[in-house]
């Protein structure tokens, strides 16, 4: 059976040295799984920022002052 435990950075080093002194192999997991950092203010004003130009630019072009690319057309440009 595996099993799947998250410990502190400043633990990892006990850990790993407790789970081979009980004759159990030690992994890391995958990045993937790993849980993502938070968004720093900074990252996080940005972000906000870009929302609200983007829900502005959709607004103006439901009020037809603006021509917005389609889907299809972004998808082409990648």
């Amino acid at each position: 059976m595996d099993l799947i435990v998250t410990v502190p950075d400043d633990r990892v080093n006990f850990v790993k040295k407790l789970l081979r002194e009980l004759n159990l192999s030690v992994k890391p997991a995958k990045a993937a799984k790993q849980r993502p950092s938070a968004l720093s203010v900074a990252q996080q004003q940005q972000l906000a920022k870009a929302l609200e130009h983007s829900l502005h630019q959709v607004e103006l072009h439901q009020q037809g002052k603006i021509t917005l690319p389609s889907a299809y057309d972004s998808l082409d440009e990648v």
